[in-house]
């Protein structure tokens, strides 16, 4: 039996100071919600429910690209955790096996806590996941006996003696799926905030006899993110454990702290990483790969060996070949740049495939856009393309071809043919210096009429 889960994404976010609902702003280019749901995936979950509130089309979206299994359901009135857990109680009728309790704005919490949590759950009826912060400010409180959960106290409730306790509590909470249903019906609003807490179903289970226990975590994992100040220390949070990541796995960084990561970035051993790189989604660098400075890559797959930049764009689609080479201010988008294949200076390949070996001379563009259609360019291997070579899509060099320098090429240029594009050169001998004469004269004149 696979565990559900209920990932509550309602809340508003006025602290942000957005029109943004605030699960949908970003860390290492996903929306807070993806990382939640994330974690929780690695569960492989029966049913996966979130509950939206403000901006609820624009979560619903979200919701669809990240996991379109996952259904989602509203909360019309904001009446605290409690009610917002019992929206989720039609879409998970007939479920087995246990509910997990997320939150679309705590990002950071590991799957394998879940799955502890989970774990406990054996000896427990409802399990509670605690942390102990440096500060525990006002969060609240787990007031325990032992091992033994007694009750879970919010901070404006508590009394001094327990404000004092430094267990605290993640709001993060694993039970039975249809028991947790059946206590959150016993659960009133007779507190200091008017809500419906789900924290008070500890209190409940207990009366009815069932153990209440804690899973504790690290307190970076419950990082909870209500304003800009919080998104931009969850980045930084995000990025140093990623960091750290790919130097245990082998990835050579000369600078880390420089090095900006995506949440879905997977580099392979022994792959190496310049200063001032910035990965945004859907990037592979596979083993041996070099990645030099201030490259920008997203949704591309680097092969082994190839290297990048320095100062190069890998924009998606890009397929780098073993030992390919985008060197310094190129840009290569939807393109297939084969093993062994060289770009190296300021050119733009886009909507192309590039043969094996083939070298690609610099300012060379693929014209692939014509104001309505992208149009494909194709390469074939160990070819030569001139420096400031214009193909026009679509268009075909074929294998061993060669394209003359400056050359605009409209037609298919066929295996082992030198293709030349150019108007002839024409030389007017002294016409420059008679061209700057006159120039200069006329200059002379205006600057004399304006005096």
């Amino acid at each position: 039996m696979g565990a559900s889960l209920i990932i509550l994404a309602a809340g508003q976010g006025t602290r942000m100071q957005s029109d943004m609902p605030k699960v949908l702003h970003r860390v290492a280019h996903a929306p807070l919600l993806a990382h939640a749901m994330q974690a929780g995936a690695a569960l492989e979950p029966e049913r996966v429910v979130v509950v939206a509130g403000h901006g609820a089309e624009a979560v619903e979206a979200a919701v669809a690209e990240i996991d379109d299994s996952a259904q989602v359901v509203f909360q019309e009135d904001r009446l605290g955790t409690g009610h917002a857990v019992l929206q989720a109680r039609a879409a998970l009728e007939g479920a087995t096996g246990d509910a997990i309790v997320l939150y679309g704005d705590t990002p950071f919490i590991r799957p394998e806590t879940l799955a502890a949590m989970l774990d406990a759950r054996a000896a427990h009826g409802v399990v509670v996941l605690g942390f102990e912060p440096a500060d525990p400010a006002r969060y609240g409180r787990l007031v325990m006996n032992g091992e033994s959960l007694e009750e879970i106290v919010e901070y404006k409730d508590a009394s001094a003696e327990q404000r004092a306790i430094g267990l605290c509590n993640s709001g993060v909470i694993c039970a039975d799926a249809a028991e947790l249903f059946t206590l959150l019906d016993e659960v009133t609003d007779d507190n200091a905030a008017g809500e419906y807490y789900l924290t008070d179903i500890v209190a409940i289970a207990r009366a009815r006899g069932l153990s209440c226990g804690v899973v504790r975590c690290a307190e970076e994992e419950t990082m909870g993110v209500n304003s800009r100040a919080d998104l931009a220390a969850a980045e930084a949070a995000f990025q140093a454990r990623k960091r750290a990541e790919a130097l245990e796995n082998g990835v050579t960084l000369t600078a880390p702290e420089t090095v900006h990561f995506a949440w879905d970035t997977w580099i392979g051993r022994d792959a190496s990483v310049e200063p001032y790189v910035v990965f945004g989604p859907g990037v592979t660098v596979e083993t041996g790969a070099e990645i030099r400075a201030f490259s920008h890559l997203e949704g591309c797959h680097v092969s082994s060996g190839a290297q990048v930049g320095p100062y190069a764009r890998l924009r998606p689609g890009a397929e780098l070949g073993n030992n390919a080479k985008v060197g310094n201010f190129c840009e290569v988008k939807n393109a297939e740049i084969g093993e062994g294949a060289k770009v190296n200076h300021l050119s733009y390949i886009g909507d192309a495939t590039v043969g094996e070996a083939t070298n690609i001379g610099a300012g060379t563009i693929t014209c692939n856009y014509d104001g309505v259609f992208k149009h494909h360019t194709e390469i074939g291997a160990r070819a030569f393309i001139g420096s400031n070579t214009m193909l026009v899509a679509p268009v075909r060099v074929g294998d061993e071809a060669m394209t003359g320098s400056g050359s605009v090429i409209t037609s298919d240029v066929e295996a082992g043919a030198l293709a030349l594009g150019r108007a002839k050169q024409v030389v007017k001998p002294g016409l420059a210096r008679k061209m700057f004469e006159k120039l200069k004269a006329a200059k002379a004149a205006k600057v004399k009429d304006k005096s």
